[in-house]
C-alpha cells in the first residue's frame, strides 16, 4: 500500500525550508508535492514602496548566493524605464563580477553534493579552495556576498591594474580546483557511480515543465540568456554554452563543472579587453513604460518586469527566479526513483526556496485560493 513520506520543512543539509510530499509504494516514488510558503517575505509589494535605487538592496535579498546577478537584472531593466546608456567599462566589470559569482556558486553546490554524498574530503577541499573566490569578491566589492557592485547607469566601483593582477592571481588557483571536481565525475570519480542514472529529465519533457539553466542544459537543450539574448558584454566575448545529454543529476554537474572553466575564461577576456572610461553614468528620469529584464543567473533565467508611472517608484515589479521555474523539474525527476535518492535529485536543481516562496490565500466563505507572489 502507498506511504506518504515527507522530506522537510527542516533538514540539516539545506537552511531554507521547504516540504516534500512523496507518496512511496516498495521504497519506489510514485508521485511527489512541493509546499511553498514558509518564508515569504512580501518582496514584490515592497518594490512598489522604495525607490528605484533604493530597490537595489532589495533586489539583492531576494537570494543570497545570486544576489549580484538580482541587481544586476533589475539595474538593466531600470535603465530601459530610464533610457540610461550604460558605460562600455561598465559592461565588461558587470560580466567579470557576475562570472566570479557563478564560480562561487558552482563551487557551493559541489560542496553540498559532496556533503549529500558523505564524501567529507572532497567537501572540505572544496569549500576550502571556494574560500578563494570569496575573498575576492571582498576585496574587489568590499562585501563576500550582498555587494551592491551594480546601480542603474553602472557599477560602483572600478578594477584598477593591481586589482587585475589580483584577480588572474586566484584564477589559477580556481583552474586547479575546477580540474580536481572534474577528477571526481571521471570514470573512477567518487561521486560518479552514486549520481550515474539518478533523476532523469528527459529532453521532451526539460523542454514541457520549463526547466531554465544547468536542469535544462544537462536535458541536452544549449539555452543560454548570455548568448541567447546578449546583455552587458557577453556578445563581444567567447564562450560555450555547455550541455551534457543525459539528463540525470551527473549531467547536470558536469554541465557546471565544465561551466566553471567557461566563467574563469570569459573573466579572462573580460579583463583583457577592458575598455577605457567611466565605469557609471547619472540615471535619466523614469518614463511612462513597462519593461522586462532577464539574465542568466547560475541556477539559469532569472527574469524581471516593472511597471513605471513616470514617478520615483515602480508601480509594479514581477520576478521569476530560476528555482521556481525548475520546481516542476523536481517534480518529474522525482516519479519512478527510489526513495534514497530524492534528496540528491531534489538538490541537482540547486534549489533557493526564499526566492520561490509563495503564500497560498484561502477564502474560508468560498473556498477559493489564491496565490500571493514573492
Amino acid at each position: 500500500m502507498p506511504r506518504i513520506v515527507n522530506i522537510g520543512p527542516y533538514r540539516p543539509q539545506l537552511l531554507e525550508p521547504e516540504r516534500f510530499e512523496l507518496l512511496v509504494e516498495n521504497n519506489k516514488i510514485i508521485d511527489a508535492n512541493i509546499e511553498l510558503g514558509y518564508v515569504h517575505r512580501g518582496i514584490e509589494k515592497l518594490f512598489t514602496t522604495k525607490t528605484y535605487m533604493q530597490n537595489l538592496a532589495l533586489a539583492e535579498r531576494i537570494c543570497g548566493i545570486c544576489s549580484g546577478v538580482h541587481t544586476l537584472c533589475y539595474a538593466q531593466t531600470v535603465e530601459k524605464i530610464t533610457d540610461t546608456p550604460v558605460p562600455e567599462r561598465a559592461k565588461y566589470l558587470r560580466c567579470i563580477y557576475m562570472e566570479l559569482e557563478r564560480l562561487h556558486s558552482h563551487y557551493l553546490w559541489f560542496g553540498v553534493l559532496a556533503h549529500t554524498l558523505h564524501e567529507h574530503e572532497a567537501f572540505l577541499r572544496i569549500m576550502v579552495e571556494r574560500e578563494h573566490v570569496q575573498d575576492l569578491l571582498e576585496y574587489l566589492t568590499g562585501n563576500r556576498i550582498n555587494y551592491l557592485i551594480n546601480t542603474v547607469g553602472g557599477v560602483r566601483r572600478d578594477i584598477t591594474l593591481k586589482k587585475a593582477e589580483k584577480v588572474r592571481e586566484v584564477l589559477k588557483n580556481l583552474r586547479s580546483l575546477s580540474d580536481y571536481i572534474m577528477s571526481l565525475l571521471d570514470d573512477n570519480g567518487v561521486f560518479t557511480e552514486k549520481i550515474k542514472g539518478v533523476g532523469v529529465l528527459t529532453r521532451k519533457k526539460a523542454l514541457e515543465v520549463g526547466a531554465v539553466g544547468p536542469t535544462l542544459r544537462g536535458s541536452g537543450v544549449k539555452s543560454d540568456i548570455r548568448r541567447d539574448d546578449p546583455y552587458a558584454a557577453y556578445g563581444e566575448l567567447d564562450f560555450e554554452v555547455i550541455t551534457e545529454d543525459d539528463g540525470d543529476v551527473y549531467a547536470k554537474s558536469l554541465v557546471r563543472a565544465r561551466e566553471t572553466f567557461e566563467s574563469i575564461s570569459i573573466i579572462d577576456q573580460a579583463i583583457e579587453n577592458l575598455p577605457e572610461g567611466e565605469i557609471s553614468v547619472k540615471p535619466g528620469e523614469p518614463l511612462v513604460k513597462e519593461e522586462i529584464g532577464r539574465v542568466e543567473a547560475p541556477r539559469g533565467e532569472l527574469f524581471y518586469y516593472i511597471k513605471s508611472n513616470g514617478t520615483n517608484m515602480p508601480e509594479r515589479v514581477k520576478v521569476r527566479t530560476p528555482s521556481f521555474a525548475n520546481d516542476y523539474a523536481i517534480i518529474e525527476m522525482l516519479r519512478g526513483e527510489r526513495l534514497e535518492n530524492a534528496r540528491v535529485i531534489i538538490e541537482s536543481i540547486d534549489p533557493c526556496f526564499a526566492c520561490t516562496d509563495r503564500v497560498t490565500v484561502i477564502d474560508v466563505k468560498t473556498g477559493r485560493r489564491r496565490e500571493v507572489q514573492l
